[in-house]
């Protein structure tokens, strides 16, 4: 009996999701899951996906526990609210956003940042994927009150994330962390959210702004005669896929490294990380592709003996 109630609960809830409030692909999945597939309806809402300290993650998907526009426009409207109730004497409250490389991370960042606008936010939203750090400048150097970035770090494939970043660049801690939940937890239907809102207080930043970063990074190096002295240090990288490769390469060559070797198949960006069981770099098949490139490049330059592998 209780099992039929669970499932009577969820069929309840999920037929909510046939609305035409919700748009045609996500009909289409909740309404094969009423129909084939039971088991995978359950599972898609037996509750709602839960904002933790750290934000969203989840499977991708249709559904109250899974991460979707909804789920991620939820999320954000509870942010969005927080952030009006804290600096409510500011005349202009500022939020950045970014993301990886993972299917519907685009999607995603879009939808925040419209939420953002729509609620009078003005928000710097990266033109392309990018890596957490640089999300964490953006945050200090454009003076913003918040941040998030779309990512599920090292998760399989079907995972996506939002994590919330504070004004001093980190993520959210305590008392704003437990604040910004409570306030997340108020939004009940997506009727609450405000999509959509107004372009123009949307701005796109760039390779410019890339420029600026890296100069910082630069900056910040502790020992630059090291440097000098082995720059011909042979070091091999991979993003997997993912983010890194957008900077790590650039920053490894404005400190001064010469002998950079990439793991070309696993440069391209692709949230399905066709090269790799897991694009987790602490498994150890995760590596595999770079230490194959390891031993090429040591063919092409034997006499360069120290080797620096970086995922």
């Amino acid at each position: 009996m209780e099992q039929n109630n669970l499932t009577e609960a969820v069929r309840q809830k999920a037929a909510i999701w046939l609305s035409d409030s919700y748009d045609e692909e996500t009909r289409n999945q909740v309404k094969y899951m009423l129909e084939e597939n039971e088991a995978e309806l359950i599972e898609a809402f037996y509750k709602d996906l839960e904002f933790g300290t750290g934000g969203l993650r989840g499977i991708m998907g249709a559904g109250t526990n899974r991460m979707n526009i909804y789920t991620v426009g939820m999320a954000t409207q509870g942010l969005c609210n927080y952030l009006l109730s804290q600096f409510q004497d500011l005349d202009q409250i500022k939020a950045a956003v970014a993301h990886d490389s993972r299917n519907n991370s685009r999607l995603f960042a879009e939808t925040a940042s419209g939420i953002f606008s729509a609620n009078g936010i003005k928000v710097f939203l990266f033109d392309a994927l990018r890596p957490t750090p640089e999300l964490s400048f953006a945050i200090r150097y454009f003076e913003c009150q918040s941040g998030i970035v779309i990512t599920a770090s090292h998760n399989p494939k079907e995972y996506n994330g939002f994590k919330a970043y504070w004004d001093d660049g980190g993520q959210v801690i305590s008392p704003h962390d437990t604040n910004i939940i409570k306030e997340v937890q108020k939004i009940k239907t997506i009727e609450e959210v405000k999509y959509g809102g107004p372009k123009e207080n949307i701005e796109i930043i760039g390779e410019e702004f890339d420029t600026l970063y890296l100069e910082m990074a630069k900056s910040l190096s502790l020992s630059p005669d090291i440097i000098d002295r082995h720059n011909d240090l042979k070091i091999v990288y991979t993003p997997i896929h993912g983010t890194g490769v957008k900077l790590v390469p650039e920053s490894l060559k404005a400190y001064g490294f010469r002998n950079i070797y990439n793991v070309p198949e696993q440069d391209i960006p692709d949230g399905n990380f066709p090269t790799v069981i897991s694009p987790n770099p602490e498994e150890p098949a995760a590596g595999d592709a770079l230490s194959r490139q390891s031993l090429l490049s040591e063919r092409k330059s034997p006499h360069i003996d120290s080797v620096r592998h970086l995922f």
